[in-house]
C-alpha cells in the first residue's frame, strides 16, 4: 500500500485542472483552470488572462483555494475519490524574474498549445504557493497538511 504523500503526489502529477476559489467583492466564485505543478510540488503555475474574472479576484486578493481531485468515471460511490483542497497564496511571476523561464516551460511541457497564450497581452503567469490543505485519500483517509507538509509530498 502506498503512503499518502505518494498517492498525492500522483495525484497532483496526474491531473491538469483544478477548481480556483477566490473571492470577488467579499463572495466566493470558483472556476476551472489548466495547473502546472513544480517538481517538488512545492508550487502550482496557472496562466491567467487579465480579462478572466477570477484573474480580478487574484489582483484584489492574493489568497486562493484550488481543489484537485481524482477522475468521476461513474464506477464507483464518488465519496472515495481521491481529491486535495489546497489554501495559498496566489502571485505573479514577473515576466523579467529569473523564475519566469523555468516556470513558463513548465507550463508548456503540459500544456504545449497555450504556447499561443503567452504571445498576449492580457495573460500573467501565476504561482500558488500552498500554506494548507485536506487530503482525502479514500473515505475516512483524511490527511492535513500544513505549511511544511508541502516540501516533504514529493519526496
Amino acid at each position: 500500500m502506498l503512503d499518502f504523500h505518494t498517492s498525492l503526489a500522483f495525484l497532483l502529477r496526474s491531473q491538469r485542472i483544478a477548481a480556483l476559489g477566490t473571492l470577488r467583492e467579499g463572495v466566493p466564485f470558483v472556476s476551472m483552470v489548466p495547473y502546472a505543478e513544480a517538481a517538488d510540488l512545492s508550487v502550482f503555475y496557472l496562466h491567467l488572462s487579465r480579462l478572466a474574472l477570477h484573474t480580478q479576484a487574484i489582483r484584489s486578493d492574493p489568497h486562493v483555494g484550488l481543489i484537485i481531485a481524482q477522475p468521476d468515471l461513474g464506477s464507483s460511490d464518488p465519496q472515495t475519490l481521491a481529491r486535495v483542497s489546497i489554501q495559498g497564496d496566489a502571485a505573479i511571476v514577473a515576466k523579467d524574474s529569473p523564475d519566469f523561464s523555468a516556470a513558463k516551460a513548465l507550463y508548456l511541457a503540459k500544456f504545449p498549445t497555450a504556447e499561443l497564450n503567452f504571445g498576449l497581452g492580457d495573460f500573467d503567469l501565476y504561482r500558488i504557493t500552498p500554506r494548507s490543505g485536506r487530503y482525502v485519500a479514500d473515505l475516512g483517509k483524511i490527511y492535513d497538511l500544513r505549511e511544511e507538509d508541502w516540501k516533504r509530498i514529493a519526496d
